[in-house]
């Protein structure tokens, strides 16, 4: 290897002779306009921050590759599943969902949990959190909540009084509520944590066959949680936890696993459920729907630059491939148009050309122009920029259009909480705890109502109760209030 150092340039690749002094008229005088090198250097470090993520802001990931373990076959003509031994790229990205970019790691929140796939058929992206369930099933419900998670506009301080007032009025909440307030609430890192798509997906095999789905990656890593105190007490040290213990373990050739598998459900099944399985607040008893093993993703090479692999990693549910598809969950159907368009506003309308987020497959469309416009994109023939055209440009294969959905409805405002039962598998959850684990969630909710006003305490405790009224017993000698929910 060569000793000779590169010239250092602007970004013209004009020769730089001083990066160490501005252009001044005399010694004492004051700088001068001319100087393009130093008003080039501001300039950029005036615009070197994006705009954080709404939500998710605070993330960690690495790359990775996922490897195929059982057939599957009969259920998706997804080619990332066609063979067993298959491998395919990936990169990963977990994150906190309330904290804000400098947000510590280790704090009581959701984690997402997502992972685009490169697939020799376009991307995947696998968008979910380490919660089977959510506390909405409505997206037009999910910006209202997003705001209780923030700050209050006048303190500027996160309030527990908005979100116990949120999830007090919204009993779909409890199952997610839960689990958040759980020893799980607080993994360790992300390697000690699950992961799932959460939302009901499509299965469509080579016979044209739609199949319901879920998606579950099982840490081999196995569950480790911190509690609240030993949270404090880290968080006291370092705000980075996580990306020491991720980045730190794959430097050590210590590489996380988790176990990829699916549920099925046939399409028709899903008029037959005492549940609605397109519901977020719901899981799929195991019981019922038996986990199908599929493959094992691992986790193996850090990013070599945080920003560019990682900051700018933009995860959409709507980048599906072949064989995966959607369903009528309605929070997905929301979040298949908001990823995106925040990935639009955030990084660009061709975000998706930027190096971590473009596919290793083929890509021809007909999006021109705009901000980002950096990519060659003429489709092989300058006038074929629109469509249909005479001049071979690319076109349209009805082999890859879905069949169309047996189950289906008049389109209306539906009620999303008449009919729903919010409070049996989050008393199914409570009563497979253990006393010592119940007596931790019973704190961990204490602690969380800390300043909030007891009839929005009281209204939570109806909540526990209808679920178990142990749970609401729990609860109220915790916080220290009276049960009232027990008195009906």
């Amino acid at each position: 290897m060569s000793d000779k150092k590169k010239q250092l340039t602007t970004t013209g690749g004009n020769p730089i002779g001083d990066n160490q002094n501005s252009l001044t008229a005399g010694a004492r005088g004051p700088v001068l306009l001319q100087d393009y090198q130093l008003i080039e250097k501001l300039a950029h470090q005036n615009r070197e921050r994006i705009p954080e993520r709404v939500v998710h802001a605070k993330g960690w990931g690495a790359f990775g590759t996922f490897t195929v373990t059982n057939d599957i076959t009969k259920y998706t003509k997804a080619s990332i599943f066609s063979e067993v031994g298959k491998q395919t790229e990936l990169v990963s990205r977990f994150s906190t969902v309330a904290g804000e970019l400098g947000a510590a790691d280790a704090e009581r929140d959701v984690r997402g949990f997502s992972v685009k796939f490169y697939t020799d058929e376009g991307n995947w992206d696998m968008v979910g959190n380490n919660t089977p369930v959510f506390f909405v099933r409505d997206p037009y419900k999910f910006p209202d909540f997003i705001r209780t998670q923030k700050r209050h506009p006048r303190t500027n301080l996160r309030s527990p009084q908005a979100m116990w007032d949120f999830w007090s009025l919204s009993p779909e909440s409890l199952h997610q509520v839960t689990i958040l307030m759980s020893d799980r609430g607080i993994p360790k890192a992300p390697m000690f944590m699950n992961g799932y798509g959460s939302h009901t997906f499509s299965f469509i095999n080579k016979e044209n066959e739609r199949f319901w789905v879920k998606f579950h990656f099982k840490t081999a890593q196995g569950h480790e949680f911190y509690t609240n105190e030993e949270s404090e007490k880290l968080i006291g040290k370092t705000r980075e936890s996580y990306q020491e213990e991720l980045f730190g373990a794959i430097e050590r050739g210590e590489f996380p696993k988790w176990n990829v598998k699916v549920q099925i459900m046939p399409e028709m099944d899903a008029e037959k459920t005492s549940y609605n399985p397109f519901d977020l607040t719901k899981v799929w008893p195991h019981a019922e729907y038996p986990l199908i093993d599929v493959g094992v993703m691992e986790l193996n090479r850090n990013a070599d630059n945080y920003f560019t692999d990682i900051e700018n990693a933009a995860y959409s549910p709507s980048n599906i491939v072949p064989g995966i598809g959607f369903s009528p969950d309605k929070m997905l159907q929301g979040r298949i148009f908001s990823y995106a368009d925040a990935h639009r506003y955030r990084l660009g309308t061709h975000y998706e050309a930027l190096p971590v987020n473009r596919p290793k497959s083929e890509v021809n469309h007909y999006h021109k122009d705009g901000s980002m416009r950096f990519f060659h994109n003429d489709t092989g023939n300058p006038d074929a920029y629109y469509e249909p055209n005479s001049f071979n440009g690319p076109a349209e294969d009805p082999a890859f259009n879905e069949p169309p959905l047996k189950i289906s409805g008049d389109a209306d405002r539906y009620n999303h909480r008449d009919g729903n039962d919010d409070y049996t598998q989050p008393g199914n959850l409570f009563r497979m705890f253990d006393d010592a684990q119940k007596q931790r969630l019973y704190n961990n909710i204490a602690a969380a109502m800390g300043g909030v006003p007891e009839d929005i305490i009281q209204r939570q405790l109806v909540h526990f109760h209808k679920a178990d009224p142990a749970y609401a017993a729990g609860v109220a000698k915790a916080v220290g209030v009276e049960n009232k929910a027990a008195k009906g």
